[in-house]
């Protein structure tokens, strides 16, 4: 089997991601969006990460891009500037591979580089069996929440998942200057 390669996404990627989102979104029920965004949707969402600072990376097997991940803020106000949300994502072709294993444990790396002390994950369909909520358990995120029938897709009631995951001693520390989201805060990002 071809080994999977993870790197920082870039702009040429953005076909192949608006192409996975758009499967996403249309067959899956993770995304709680009901149309797939166009290229210049999904280009607007990767620059608005990018300005940030925020980590996006892409897999690559053979040549070809099958997933991608990255953390965005958890929620605008600026309490929250050291939670991050994350998003992975996985071609149809490349799920159960490991692929969205290897986007993790990079992305959960990048944002611990960072600074930020918490990851969110808010997961569509958040059933115990999905294969999203036992991906987040096996990298160590805990149960934290679950809202029931808050999204409707595909003809039924879906409940959306939180599960959480500390980084950099959590909460039990406090936070450190030189962290992006506080440099940011600063305005020195």
């Amino acid at each position: 089997m071809t080994a999977i390669t993870i790197r920082p996404a870039t702009r040429a990627d953005l076909p192949a991601i608006t192409a996975i989102y758009a499967d996403a979104v249309s067959n899956g029920t993770s995304s709680y969006e009901l149309v797939p965004p166009d290229l210049a949707e999904m280009t607007t969402r990767f620059a608005a990460l990018e300005a940030g600072g925020f980590p996006y990376l892409a897999a690559e097997r053979g040549g070809k891009l099958v997933g991608y991940a990255y953390a965005g803020a958890f929620r605008p106000r600026p309490a929250y500037r050291f939670i991050v949300e994350n998003s992975v994502y996985v071609a149809p072709d490349a799920k159960g591979a490991g692929v969205g294993r290897l986007l993790m444990e990079r992305l959960i790396e990048a944002a611990t580089q960072l600074g930020f002390r918490q990851m969110i994950a808010v997961i569509g369909d958040g059933r115990p069996d999905s294969a999203s909520v036992r991906l987040h358990a096996k990298m160590g995120f805990a149960d934290a929440g679950r809202l029931v029938g808050t999204g409707y897709k595909h003809g039924r009631w879906l409940d959306t998942a939180f599960m959480q995951l500390a980084l950099n001693e959590g909460a039990d520390a406090p936070p450190d200057p030189a962290s992006l989201p506080e440099r940011r805060f600063r305005g020195e990002a």
